[in-house]
C-alpha cells in the first residue's frame, strides 16, 4: 500500500509526497500539473516497489482542483480521501511549530491515513446530476446571502431617510407598496420626498398607488400615515434640505431595489428550473419530504451531498461526516461538556440540518421528547437542544435514503401517529415551560456567569484586606531584621 500526500495548488503546480505502508517517506517532493501525463508519471512513481500494487491519495479540497486529480485517480483504480482543512491545519502545527511551506502540507496529508484513519471518509464521486445539483445548492445559497444584504441596506437606508417608515407605514419591509414607495419617493418627476408628499397628500398618492396596479388588493390605506411620517420627517431634518439629499438617497434606493428584483429573478429561476428539477432526478420518490421539516430545498442538499448512503458504514461515521456532532475533552474521569460542534462536513448540510429540525421538534413526538429533555432535564439551551435534534434528523434521512421508503410518524413508544395527534402529544407532554427557558437562555447564563465572578472578586477582596495593616507592616520589619 502506498499513500501519496497531495498539496493542491489553484494557480501553480501541485506538491506530493509518497510513503509506504509504515508511512516512511519512499519518494522527495514531486512537482506536477494537471495533465494526464503528469498524473501518469504520478502514479507510476507510487507502484514502484508497491507489492500489493494499491495506492490511496489524501488531500484537501482546494477550491474545485482537487475534481480533475480525483477523477483521474479514481479512474485508474486508486481510494481517494478529501479530508477537512482544519484537520491539516492541526497536524501541520504538531509537525512545525513555525514556518508554513508546502513541503509540510504534503507530508503532513501523506501522514494523516496513520494519525486519523477514523476521520477520513473515502471519497466517492457524484453522479453528473448530484455534482450539478451540489452546485446548484451552493449559488442559490450566495444568491440568498446577496438578497439578505441587499435588503439589510434597503432597510437602513429607509430608517435614516424615513424615520418611523416600518412601525407606523408598512407592516412589511418588502411588499409590494413599500417597493413602490421607494422607487418613486424622491425623484425630480413626480416626486414624493417628505415635502412633496405633504404637498400631494393623501388622496393623489393613492391615485398614483392605485394607477400603477402594482397590488390590486391593496386600496392605499397606508398613505394617510404615510404623510403623517412626512410631516414629522419634516419637522425632524427641516425644509431646507441641508442635510440629506432626497435625489442621491432615491438613486441610491432605485440601484438596491432593481439590484434587489434582479437577483431575486435569479434565484427564483435556479430553484425551479435548476436545483428542483435536479433533485426530482436524483431522488425520483422523494421520500426525504415525508420526514416532518424536511422540504424541497433541504432534501436537495441531503440527497446530492450525502450521494450514495451505502458509502456510510453507520450513522456514527455519518454524524461525523456532517460535523453536527460537539467536539470532546476528556481527561481521566472527566468529561468537558457543552463544546462546539466540529464543524467538518458540508457547511450546508449543517446549515438545513438545524433549521429543519427546529421545525421538526415542533411536530415530531420523538424529536419533541428529546428537545424537551436536553432543555428540562440537562439544562440546555435552546441552540444546543436544536443541534442534538439535528443529529438525530440526520440519522432518519440516512436512513429514508438507504431504504428508499417514507418516513412514519410515531410516539416515543413506537405506536404510528397521525400528524394531529403528534401536535397533541407534543402540546400535552413536551411543552418547555417559560422559566425554564428563560433559565436557560444565553442572557441568563451569562448574568449568572457575572454575578458568579463578582461575588469571586468580592471573596478574593475581602481575603486579602481582611488581614490586618500591622501584621503587613512587621511582616516588613521582620524581613529586614
Amino acid at each position: 500500500m502506498r499513500t501519496i500526500g497531495i498539496d493542491l495548488g489553484v494557480k501553480g503546480e501541485h506538491k506530493a509526497i509518497i510513503t509506504d505502508e509504515g508511512g516512511r517517506f519512499v519518494s522527495p517532493v514531486i512537482k506536477f500539473g494537471t495533465e494526464p501525463a503528469a498524473l501518469e508519471r504520478l502514479l507510476a512513481e507510487a507502484q514502484r516497489g508497491n507489492a500489493d500494487g494499491q495506492v490511496q491519495a489524501v488531500m484537501e479540497p482546494t477550491g474545485m482542483a482537487w475534481f480533475p486529480v480525483a477523477v483521474f485517480l479514481i479512474r485508474r483504480a486508486a481510494t481517494v480521501f478529501l479530508v477537512n482543512s482544519q484537520q491539516v491545519a492541526d497536524l501541520r502545527r504538531y509537525y512545525r511549530k513555525h514556518a508554513k511551506s508546502d513541503r509540510i502540507d504534503a507530508r503532513v496529508l501523506a501522514k494523516l491515513p496513520l494519525h486519523s484513519v477514523e476521520m477520513l471518509h473515502h471519497l466517492e464521486l457524484p453522479t453528473t446530476q448530484a455534482l450539478a445539483c451540489q452546485r446548484g445548492c451552493k449559488q442559490l445559497y450566495r444568491l440568498m446571502k446577496q438578497i439578505t444584504a441587499t435588503k439589510n441596506r434597503l432597510i437602513a437606508l429607509d430608517r435614516f431617510a424615513w424615520p418611523g417608515l416600518e412601525e407606523h407605514v408598512f407592516a412589511e419591509h418588502f411588499e409590494p407598496a413599500a417597493r413602490w414607495f421607494r422607487a418613486h419617493w424622491y425623484n425630480d418627476n413626480e416626486c414624493f420626498a417628505p415635502q412633496q408628499v405633504c404637498q400631494a397628500g393623501p388622496e393623489r398618492i393613492r391615485q398614483e398607488w392605485l394607477a400603477s396596479q402594482a397590488n390590486a388588493a391593496d386600496r392605499g390605506d397606508w398613505v394617510v400615515a404615510l404623510v403623517t411620517l412626512a410631516q414629522q420627517t419634516l419637522a425632524l431634518y427641516g425644509e431646507d434640505g441641508m442635510y440629506l439629499d432626497y435625489d442621491q438617497l432615491q438613486d441610491e434606493a432605485v440601484r438596491e431595489q432593481t439590484y434587489l428584483e434582479f437577483v431575486e429573478q435569479q434565484h427564483h429561476h435556479l430553484q425551479i428550473h435548476g436545483v428542483r428539477s435536479l433533485y426530482r432526478q436524483i431522488h425520483p420518490s422523494r421520500n426525504l419530504e415525508t420526514l416532518k421539516g424536511v422540504g424541497q430545498d433541504g432534501a436537495a442538499v441531503y440527497a446530492s451531498f450525502i450521494g450514495n448512503p451505502e458509502r456510510f458504514g453507520s450513522l456514527r461515521e455519518h454524524r461525523g461526516w456532517s460535523g453536527m456532532v460537539p467536539n470532546s475533552k476528556q481527561s481521566s474521569m472527566s468529561q468537558t461538556l457543552g463544546l462546539k460542534i466540529t464543524q467538518a462536513g458540508p457547511r450546508l448540510i449543517k446549515k438545513f440540518a438545524y433549521i429543519d429540525a427546529e421545525t421538526a421538534r415542533q411536530r415530531d413526538p420523538q424529536l419533541a421528547a428529546l428537545y424537551y429533555d436536553q432543555v428540562v432535564n440537562k439544562g440546555k439551551h435552546h441552540r444546543q437542544a436544536v443541534c442534538a435534534c439535528a443529529t438525530h434528523l440526520l440519522d432518519r434521512i440516512l436512513v429514508v435514503l438507504r431504504e428508499d421508503r417514507p418516513y412514519e410518524l410515531r410516539d416515543v413508544d413506537g405506536t404510528p401517529v397521525t400528524a394531529e395527534r403528534a401536535l397533541e402529544i407534543i402540546r400535552q407532554r413536551y411543552t418547555v415551560p417559560d422559566e425554564v427557558r428563560q433559565r436557560n437562555n444565553k442572557r441568563t447564563r451569562r448574568q449568572r456567569a457575572e454575578q458568579q465572578a463578582e461575588k469571586k472578586q468580592t471573596r478574593e477582596s475581602r481575603s486579602t484586606h481582611g488581614q490586618p495593616k500591622s501584621s503587613h507592616k512587621q511582616a516588613g520589619v521582620r524581613g529586614k531584621l
